[in-house]
């Protein structure tokens, strides 16, 4: 692995396409994948279905549980996908982001396009109201790799590999 690189976050709003590409990204490379999404406590996911957006406290929890999921894979030497939205700089620290064993990779696309993908999909409780929370959220990474989502998930997956020297 590259710079032993141990987890991807492969980051961004809802709609960029994080679980289809982390699960792409994961199969290419033999890797663990976990959607964040999946971790959230109850609590968090009511909120979410009736278009409430979180809180920093809300998320805390959930942020602490990836950042142990993350350690444990790391621990036990198993590479790892995580597809979190982790928008906000604090809360890439809280999981330890150094952008050397825990890299992001941020899936940057225009808000019409997010807005057309959220639109043409079903979540089982994201509503698809909080995608302009997220946006207004969104702190973009002043590192890690930044990757176009206009291209099809395999191209973009491609491009990672690539452009992370990750074989």
């Amino acid at each position: 692995m590259r710079n032993r690189t141990e987890v991807l976050v492969v980051m961004g709003p809802m709609g960029c396409g994080k679980t289809t590409v982390g699960r792409l990204l994961a199969a290419r490379l033999g890797w663990a994948f976990i959607d964040a999404d999946d971790l959230h406590p109850r609590e968090n996911v009511e909120k979410m279905r009736v278009g409430i957006a979180l809180s920093d406290e809300d998320r805390q929890p959930w942020l602490e549980r990836l950042r142990d999921e993350m350690q444990d894979h790391m621990r036990r030497n198993h590479g790892l996908i995580l597809a979190c939205s982790v928008l906000k700089k604090a809360y890439r620290d809280l999981l330890g982001v150094d952008q050397a064993r825990i890299v992001t990779v941020y899936l940057k696309g225009a808000p019409e396009l997010l807005s057309r993908r959220v639109m043409m999909r079903e979540h089982p409780y994201m509503s698809r109201d909080l995608l302009q929370s997220q946006l207004d959220t969104l702190e973009e990474p002043t590192a890690g790799l930044w990757v176009d989502i206009e291209p099809p998930p395999e191209e973009i997956v491609r491009t990672i590999v690539t452009s992370l020297e990750l074989m």
